[in-house]
């Protein structure tokens, strides 16, 4: 019975000191391997906090806080944190959203009118592709000022221009998370109605880990805040 016994009371291999440490993809599953079931909790505390419409600003910004502390390999205190932050970013977060939710608002606007009339007018295409660049920098931009205004209280000049920087020195990781989030829930609707719990678990708050995740190292870097002196962080990307 000595390989009964070993099975639960033998030591694990545990993790060797010299191992490299995960950077990019890997990295992303290992958190989300160990994090999964914090963040379903963090999913149903946002479904909560943002059901007055109203306050889904600060329940995002809140969401992303807890977000940047998973990404950090931080303790979280879920509903401690998640409620301090969903009041401390409460009137910031809802005057950024009704800015940015208004400027991609009319970025689509202009896409969608855009693409009518390039059917019938080819000159038309010109101001398409702009509108298009404009609105997929909007959202790559909103995506660096969430991570930012969680990470440091800064000015809201000062807030719109790292973000701006940072979106322009490394957008890519920040599109990947909003292509990650448009393919969630695309597999909800082509998956319906076998995914119908799929935004009541996991959708949001999986989305969010993604931006944080994406966009955390141009945060970091905008910040002058080297990755590798943060305490218990990672190399998020």
């Amino acid at each position: 019975m000595q390989w009964f016994r070993d099975m639960w009371t033998k030591e694990g291999p545990g993790i060797p000191k010299d191992a490299p440490a995960k950077t990019g993809v890997a990295l992303f599953a290992d958190i989300l391997a160990r994090e999964w079931w914090e963040m379903v909790k963090l999913n149903i505390l946002f479904i909560l906090a943002s059901l007055f419409v109203v306050t889904l600003p600060a329940a995002l910004a809140a969401m992303a806080r807890v977000s940047v502390a998973l990404v950090e390999d931080r303790n979280t205190y879920l509903l401690r944190d998640f409620a301090e932050a969903f009041l401390r970013y409460f009137w910031r977060a809802t005057a950024w959203g009704l800015v940015l939710t208004g400027g991609l608002a009319l970025g689509i606007y202009a896409i969608l009118s855009y693409a009518a009339g390039a059917r019938d007018n080819l000159m038309l295409a010109a101001p398409l592709a702009v509108a298009l660049v404009a609105t997929a920098f909007l959202a790559v931009t909103a995506c660096h000022l969430i991570a930012l205004m969680v990470v440091r209280d800064l000015p809201a000049l000062r807030l719109l221009r790292l973000a701006t920087l940072a979106s322009v020195t490394r957008p890519l990781p920040a599109l990947a998370a909003l292509a990650f989030n448009a393919a969630l829930w695309l597999a909800h609707i082509l998956f319906y109605p076998v995914s119908v719990f799929m935004p009541a678990t996991f959708n949001f708050s999986l989305g969010m880990f993604a931006v944080a995740f994406g966009v955390h190292r141009a945060a970091m870097m905008v910040l002058d805040v080297p990755t590798h002196c943060k305490p218990n962080a990672r190399d998020a990307s």
